[in-house]
C-alpha cells in the first residue's frame, strides 16, 4: 500500500469512508475502496452500512465564533451536510452498480452515470465531497499562508492580500448558490466558482483543477449572521482558514 499523507488521511476518514486497501493519488484525495458496517441507526438517522456517513466536524460548533456562529455550523453540519449524504446513499441504493465506486469516481464520471441517479449523485456527491472539504479547511486558530504555498501565492496573485481581494470578488459574483475554489493544476494556482454543489473534479465543470481552498457561499452558510450581505461573511471566512492544511492540500 502506497504512502498515505496525513492530511489525506484526515479527510478519508471525513468522508466517513474506510477499507484495508487506500490508494491515493490523481486529482482527488478520495479513497480507493470502502467497506460497510453492520447495519444500525446514528445518532443523524444514518446506516452504519450504508456507503456514505456524516463525518463528525473536528471543531466544536462554537469554536468559529464570532466569525461563524454555533447555530449556523449546526445546523449546516447536522441538517444540510447529513441531508446530502442520506439523498446520495438513497441514490446510491437504486444503483447497486454504483455502489463500489469511490466518490471521485461518481463525480469525475457524471456524464456517464445512469440517467435514474445522475442528478442526484451529482447534487449530493458533490454537497458531501464539498462540505467535507470546507470543514477541513476551517481552523479556530487564526493563520496565514507559509512555505510553497505562501510562494505559490506571491507568484500568481502578488501579496496575500491581493489574493484574498481577488477570490472575495470572484466569490460575491456567484449568482445564487454555489462555490468558490483555489484550485491547482501542476503547481499553478487559480480561483474559480461553481454553481450549487458543483466543484472542480466534476467532468461537467466548466473550471476544472484539485481543490485546495473553497468556501460555501450557500444562504444557508451565512445567513443567520450575515443575512444577505455575503461579503461580510465572506471578510470574516479569511479569520478561521486553515492555512496549514490548505498548504498540505497544495503539496499533496
Amino acid at each position: 500500500m502506497q504512502h498515505v499523507s496525513n492530511s489525506r488521511r484526515s479527510l478519508l476518514k471525513f468522508l466517513g469512508l474506510t477499507g484495508s486497501a487506500v490508494a491515493l493519488g490523481g486529482p482527488t484525495f478520495a479513497a480507493k475502496h470502502f467497506s460497510f458496517g453492520k447495519p444500525s441507526v446514528t445518532g443523524h438517522g444514518i446506516l452504519d452500512d450504508a456507503p456514505y456517513k456524516l463525518p463528525d466536524l473536528p471543531y466544536a460548533f462554537n469554536a468559529l465564533e464570532p466569525h461563524i456562529d454555533a447555530q449556523t455550523m449546526q445546523i449546516h453540519h447536522d441538517k444540510h451536510h447529513a441531508k446530502y449524504v442520506s439523498n446520495l446513499n438513497d441514490a446510491l441504493a437504486k444503483e447497486p452498480s454504483l455502489k463500489d465506486k469511490k466518490l471521485e469516481e461518481l463525480l469525475t464520471n457524471v456524464k456517464g452515470l445512469p440517467d435514474t441517479v445522475r442528478t442526484a449523485i451529482r447534487n449530493n456527491g458533490g454537497g458531501h465531497y464539498n462540505h467535507t472539504f470546507f470543514w477541513m479547511i476551517l481552523s479556530p486558530e487564526k493563520q496565514e499562508p507559509t512555505g510553497k504555498l505562501a510562494d505559490a501565492i506571491k507568484r500568481d496573485f502578488g501579496t496575500t492580500d491581493d489574493f484574498k481581494k481577488q477570490f472575495s470578488e470572484a466569490a460575491t459574483k456567484v449568482f445564487g448558490s454555489g462555490w468558490a475554489w483555489l484550485v491547482k493544476n501542476g503547481d499553478k494556482l487559480s480561483i474559480v466558482t461553481t454553481p450549487n454543489q458543483d466543484n472542480p473534479i466534476m467532468d461537467v465543470s466548466e473550471n476544472k483543477g484539485t481543490p485546495v481552498l473553497g468556501v460555501d457561499v450557500w444562504e444557508h452558510a451565512y445567513y443567520l449572521k450575515y443575512k444577505n450581505v455575503r461579503a461580510d461573511y465572506l471578510g470574516a471566512f479569511w479569520n478561521v482558514v486553515n492555512w496549514k492544511k490548505v498548504g498540505e492540500f497544495y503539496e499533496a
